[in-house]
C-alpha cells in the first residue's frame, strides 16, 4: 500500500485476522530488533510506536538446581546480545501496526479466520474463504449463523504463524517441502507479571539454560523487564525430547521457583498466560516460499531466528519483500503466477545473511546442552557463522520413546503463588469459546 501510494496507483489491499482485534492473538513480552520496522516506517518513534523500553543489560546464566553461573558477555556470540533492541508488549506493537495499515487505506477485517483456500480453473490460488460463524457442535447452522465469504485476489499472502493450517495445505498441494529438511519445533510458554518496584530492572534481558531440563533436552528460559513494573517470564522446550513424561507446562512452572528467577517475581501478581508453537528449523527447513497465486511469509514459512529467539523483525522483512514482488508483478499486469522475485530478493537480503549465520544452531543444540553450546560458540566466534558445513534437521516426533522405557518425572504441586495449575492458567489466556461450537482440535490418530 505504501508503494502504491508513492506511485499514485489504485490498489486494494485486504487483511483478514482471526482475532477480535489486531494484536489480540500476540503474546506480550518480547525482545524486538527494530531494523525491519525502521525500513518499513523510518519515523516510527515520532509516530508513537510502542517500543518504549530499550535493552540496558544482557545476562546469560547457566542454572543448576540451586544456583546459577553468569557467562561473561565478552564470551557470548553476537546473537545473544541485545544492544539497540527493545523489550516490547508485542500485542501493542501489532495493534499499532494495524492502525498504520488502516491509515494507509488497507482494508482490515478482524474477527475473520481464513478457513479454506480457493483455486481458479488453472489450479492457482485465487483467494480464501472465511469460516461459517454460528455453527453448533454438530456442524449445523445455529440461530446466529453467518455464512463465510469468499475473498478473491490477484495474489494472496499467508501469514498465519507457526504451522498455519492453510500453509500446511499449500505445502502439500504445491509440494513446497520437496528437497528441504523437516521443520522442527519448540513450544514457548509465557506469563506477564506485575512486580514490586524494588524487583524491577527496566531494560534487563535474562536468558537461562540448564535446570530444570536434563542436559540432553533442548530448552531454556527468559525474563524480560518491560516498562510499568511489568516482567515477561517464559520458557521454551524443543519438541524433540525423548521422555513422554516430560511436560513443558510443568517445567515452566517449576522454572519460576529457581532462586535466580523467583527473586524477580516474589511479591508480584501474574496478569496473563499463554503458549505458542515455535518454528526452529531455520533455513534448512524453510519450504519453497512461492506458488501460483501467492506466497508464505513470516512464521508460516519458518522465518524465526531460533538462536536469537526473535521472529517479529523477520516477519516484517519477509512481508516487505513479498509485497515488493507482488507490487512489481501487478505493475506488469501479472496475476496469480509465481512471485519468483520474492525468494530471489530474500536470498540477497540482510535477513538471509542473518538466518544463514544461525543455521546450525538447532542441529548443534540437539547434541545436548554442554556439547551443543560449545559447538555453537565455536561456530559463531571462530567461523562467524560461515563454517563450510550445514548440519541437517530431522523430525522431532521420531525422537519420542515409549513411556515404559522412560523414567517418570515427579512434578511438585503448584503453590498458587509462583507456580500454577493448567486451569487457572488457561483462564488467564483470554481464550473464549462458545459452549456449543464445533471442536476445532481434532486428533487424527
Amino acid at each position: 500500500k505504501q508503494l502504491a501510494n508513492e506511485k499514485g496507483t489504485e490498489l486494494a489491499v485486504c487483511l483478514i485476522e482471526k482475532a477480535a482485534e489486531i494484536g489480540a492473538h500476540i503474546l506480550s513480552g518480547a525482545v524486538m530488533d527494530p531494523r525491519a520496522l525502521t525500513e518499513l516506517i523510518p519515523d516510527w518513534k515520532a509516530q508513537g510506536a510502542p517500543l518504549n523500553t530499550a535493552v540496558t543489560e544482557d545476562r546469560v546464566i547457566f542454572l543448576s538446581e540451586t544456583g546459577g553461573r553468569k557467562i561473561p558477555n565478552g564470551l557470548l556470540p553476537g546473537c545473544f546480545l541485545n544492544h539497540g533492541n527493545y523489550i516490547v508488549r508485542l500485542g501493542n506493537v501489532a495493534k499499532w501496526l494495524g492502525e498504520q495499515a488502516e491509515a494507509l487505506g488497507v482494508e482490515v477485517y478482524p474477527g475473520f479466520a481464513g478457513a479454506e483456500i480457493l483455486f481458479d480453473d488453472n489450479g492457482a490460488v485465487k483467494g480464501v474463504a472465511t469460516g461459517d460463524m454460528g455453527v453448533t457442535r454438530d456442524g449445523e447452522p445455529g440461530p446466529a449463523f453467518q455464512p463465510g465469504m469468499e475473498l478473491h485476489a490477484k495474489y494472496t499472502l499467508f501469514a498465519e504463524g507457526c504451522r498455519g493450517h492453510l500453509g500446511k495445505q499449500l505445502e502439500a498441494k504445491f509440494n513446497l517441502r520437496a528437497g528441504v529438511d523437516p521443520q522442527t519445533y519448540g513450544i514457548g510458554l509465557k506469563e506477564l507479571w506485575e512486580v514490586p518496584a524494588d524487583r524491577h530492572v527496566p531494560g534487563l534481558v535474562v536468558h537461562t539454560a540448564g535446570w530444570p531440563l536434563p542436559a540432553d533436552t533442548y530448552g531454556g528460559g527468559f525474563v524480560y523487564h518491560l516498562e510499568d513494573n511489568l516482567v515477561a517470564v517464559g520458557y521454551v522446550v524443543g519438541l524433540n525430547y525423548t521422555n513422554p513424561h516430560l511436560a513443558p507446562f510443568e517445567e515452566f512452572q517449576r522454572y519460576k521457583t529457581h532462586p535466580e528467577i523467583r527473586k524477580f517475581l516474589e511479591g508480584g501478581k501474574r496478569l496473563a498466560y499463554g503458549a505458542r508453537a515455535i518454528t526452529a528449523g531455520g533455513l534448512q527447513s524453510q519450504p519453497k516460499l512461492v506458488f501460483a497465486g501467492g506466497a508464505l511469509i513470516g512464521d508460516d514459512a519458518g522465518f524465526l531466528n531460533a538462536a536469537r529467539i526473535k521472529g517479529s523483525h523477520a516477519a516484517i522483512k519477509s512481508g516487505m519483500l513479498a509485497a515488493e514482488a507482488a507490487f512489481d508483478a501487478l505493475a506488469a499486469e501479472r496475476s496469480r503466477d509465481e512471485l519468483s522475485a520474492f525468494p530471489d530478493t530474500f536470498r540477497q537480503s540482510w535477513l538471509f545473511d542473518e538466518l544463514y549465520k544461525a543455521r546450525n544452531f538447532k542441529p548443534y543444540m540437539k547434541k545436548g546442552l554442554w556439547m551443543g553450546s560449545l559447538l555453537f560458540g565455536i561456530d559463531q566466534q571462530v567461523f562467524r557463522g560461515k563454517a563450510p558445513w550445514t548440519l541437517h534437521n530431522s523430525s522431532d516426533h521420531d525422537k519420542l520413546k515409549p513411556a515404559a522405557e522412560c523414567a517418570k518425572i515427579d512434578y511438585p504441586k503448584p503453590d498458587g503463588v509462583l507456580s500454577f495449575d493448567r486451569l487457572s492458567s488457561v483462564f488467564l489466556s483470554n481464550t473464549n469459546h462458545e459452549e456449543d461450537q464445533p471442536c476445532h482440535l481434532q486428533l487424527k490418530d
